[in-house]
């Protein structure tokens, strides 16, 4: 499975029917229509679909950023992600997550861990520089190629990070002592930049029945923008099928 490095406490937090760490994304499917989160493979050209794993979401939310301050987007599930009410103009940006994704309880040993998966997306419309909004966040810097991956607002060492394309096409990199990760982008086409981190705090949310308990909380960000130059997009493979 493309994307190696990702954890498998995720893996084990999700559906045993697809024991694979997936993250989310937003992307805008054509121009003039409002983007969608997706959940899957994006270097896989997965889309999961209801019914099926995008049936796990709990309340996924999205937020408008622009100079003119931050807009909360009514988000609606569709068979194959969750499209938003409102799409960004040049220079604006969306954030998602879903915060409410059902906690997963699995062996780690003889110990049973309780693990919350903690999925969330950018979209941006341009690379300027951007101010993390996610708790785990993958911002622009400005800078060409350059990223920053930052953990409740400060930057985040060592980070393991990739580039996709939807071909396939995949690269990894680690970031450095201020976070920063550089990547070359050769392609025209849509970019997702993904990273994972686990925090093995423990805490307590509050959840539909009252208060739950965690062990750790597996954050999985992207970052999603669409590069207008450079060479031909490599072509995707056929749609993999999503898991029931």
């Amino acid at each position: 499975m493309k994307a190696s490095f990702r954890l498998l406490a995720l893996a084990a937090a999700l559906a045993a029917s697809a024991a694979q760490a997936h993250q989310i994304w937003l992307e805008q499917p054509a121009a003039g229509q409002n983007p969608v989160i997706r959940f899957g493979e994006f270097g896989e050209n997965l889309r999961e679909a209801s019914p099926g794993l995008l049936d796990r979401f709990g309340q996924p939310t999205a937020t408008l950023l622009s100079s003119r301050g931050e807009s909360p987007l009514a988000v609606t599930k569709t068979a194959d992600g969750f499209r938003l009410a409102g799409r960004p103009a040049a220079g604006e940006s969306i954030v998602a997550e879903d915060a409410a994704f059902p906690l997963r309880k699995f062996k780690q040993g003889d110990k049973e861990v309780t693990s919350w998966y903690r999925p969330a997306a950018r979209f941006a419309t341009r690379l300027d520089a951007q101010q993390p909004r996610l708790d785990f966040d993958i911002t622009p810097t400005g800078k060409q190629g350059e990223f920053r991956v930052t953990f409740k607002g400060q930057p985040l060492p060592k980070a393991k990070v990739q580039v996709l394309v939807q071909s396939g096409w995949a690269k990894e990199e680690h970031a450095d002592e201020q976070g920063l990760v550089h990547f070359d982008l050769p392609w025209k086409g849509q970019y997702v930049i993904e990273a994972s981190h686990i925090d093995r705090t423990p805490g307590e949310r509050q959840g539909s029945n009252g208060a739950e308990k965690y062990d750790g909380v597996n954050y999985v960000t992207t970052l999603t923008f669409v590069k207008t130059g450079g060479a031909a997009a490599i072509a995707a493979g056929p749609a993999a099928k999503p898991n029931q």
